[in-house]
């Protein structure tokens, strides 16, 4: 699952800021430098024709960067930040190594997988919880992980029911096209209003999918999430893995490998203003006034910047409707917060609407024990006495050390946070925002088919079939 932040002198009221952090971190906590050597900024000086051009240093512009150049292409990248990695962000906060942005990896999710075994990086388990903290009729209540998660699995069980048949093949959505008509315009909010739910029970469920809406549960749509539900085995228990794993070195370990292999002319600090197709060619022009010619471009940014780009001629209605709507979810605050002492490692939830939403704990270091939050709108993530209140609704008696907290919808460059369809746009985008426009080729997790928006598993995925695209186009 970069952004630029502001900073106060408080030191339990930090955000990341892309350049206060790198300057107080160095490149981030990676075992290996974030760039190739060759890697340099696009000024108005450079003007080249190139074998390929890639928008973007994620792990879909590293996987096509990397597919195109064991096709015998010499790839030019040009990222608009001083990092690779775009929403992936390995950093430290507190003297441990942290993810700033997506984190975890599941067992189902082949693809980075092979990219670890590939460059014989390994994984471990994240720090499982002690307990689990849910809103009660009174409160919240305590519960032990078995019996909470044995609830919360009845319940979004009824949510998904029928997702098996229509997502009969999930790494293929459109199977069942037929049955996907009916369920594809309900929104998360929409679905669980049909399901007989208590007070309560409606807080167990909605915090989650507030969260990964980015705010209301009517933004994000069902088929978003019973797709990634089917993807992962079919349950709430088998889904939960999908955030059991991290990789030994950061989430960024394995793209950089990517780069590596590829050997490609990266461009840091170079957004794109412009693309246009000509002549058989397509010219790019950087904010700097650089131009670089090529056969064959590959936009791999989140489909929220592409609206910030000048498309000439003009992007195709799938791609203006995915721009325009947004993929990316529209609040996406996560935060690392280090809680003083010996405190419990507590998984935690709380009602849409909440100040933060979901709690789950990290490491315990010799001061204290770190967790990561997920934030609602209503938490204004400056103040330090709000997200110390807001910590305390779910580990009472504690003391906020400090937390630094990420903005990402905020960022120019990313303008949203993880990705999660909107109702309708499966049916409604889907299969043609896959396909070229002209000589214009699209990637990102936003427009994978399979495991899309939140995984880089689905940018992996979008970027070998850009990559094959842009191969036949070069």
């Amino acid at each position: 699952m970069s952004f630029r932040g502001t900073q106060s002198s408080h030191p339990a009221d930090r955000r990341f800021g892309r350049r206060s952090l790198l300057k107080a971190a160095g490149a981030a906590a990676l075992s290996a430098p974030l760039i190739p050597a060759t890697a340099g900024v696009a000024r108005a000086k450079d003007a080249a024709t190139v074998d390929a051009i890639v928008i973007g240093a994620g792990y879909a512009g590293g996987t096509v960067a990397r597919e195109l150049a064991l096709r015998g292409l010499k790839p030019l990248v040009l990222e608009a930040r001083n990092r690779i990695g775009g929403r992936i962000w390995t950093g430290t906060f507190s003297g441990a190594q942290v993810e700033i942005g997506g984190s975890w990896l599941g067992p189902q999710q082949t693809l980075i997988h092979k990219e670890l075994n590939r460059y014989k990086l390994s994984t471990f388990e994240d720090v499982a919880a002690e307990q689990v903290v849910l809103p009660g009729d009174q409160g919240f209540q305590i519960l032990p992980p078995a019996d909470a998660y044995n609830t919360l699995g009845k319940l979004w069980g009824e949510f998904y029911a029928g997702s098996e048949k229509y997502f009969e093949r999930p790494h293929e959505p459109l199977f069942r096209k037929d049955l996907l008509a009916a369920v594809d315009p309900l929104s998360l909010a929409d679905r669980l209003g049909q399901m007989q739910l208590s007070p309560t029970e409606l807080q167990w469920l909605n915090s989650e999918t507030s969260v990964y809406s980015g705010g209301p549960s009517t933004r994000g749509s069902l088929t978003g999430m019973a797709q990634w539900i089917q993807l992962s085995g079919g349950s709430y228990g088998t889904y939960s893995t999908t955030m059991s794993l991290r990789p030994t070195g950061g989430m960024t370990a394995a793209l950089q490998a990517m780069f590596d292999e590829s050997r490609a002319d990266i461009r840091l600090n170079s957004p794109v203003k412009k693309v246009t197709e000509s002549n058989g060619l397509v010219t790019v022009e950087t904010a700097a006034g650089a131009r670089f010619v090529s056969p064959v471009v590959v936009v791999a940014t989140p489909a929220n910047v592409w609206k910030t780009i000048t498309f000439s001629p003009g992007l195709p209605a799938a791609h203006t409707q995915a721009t325009t709507q947004g993929i990316g979810v529209p609040h996406a605050t996560k935060m690392w917060v280090h809680v003083r002492g010996n405190v419990p490692a507590t998984a935690a939830q709380a009602g849409e609407g909440s100040p933060i939403l979901l709690m789950v704990p990290q490491q315990q270091l010799s001061d204290g024990r770190l967790f990561i939050a997920f934030t609602g709108p209503s938490l204004n993530v400056n103040n330090a006495a709000q997200v110390q209140a807001a910590v305390q609704q779910f580990l009472p008696g504690t003391t906020l050390i400090r937390y630094q907290a990420m903005e990402w919808a905020k960022d120019q460059y990313t303008m949203g946070g993880w990705g999660l369809r909107r109702p309708n746009q499966l049916l409604q985008l889907f299969p043609r925002i896959e396909e070229p426009h002209g000589r214009i080729v699209f990637a990102g997790a936003d427009i994978a088919r399979g495991w899309h928006g939140a995984f880089i598993e689905g940018a992996i995925e979008s970027g070998f079939r850009a990559a094959e695209q842009a191969a036949a186009l070069a």
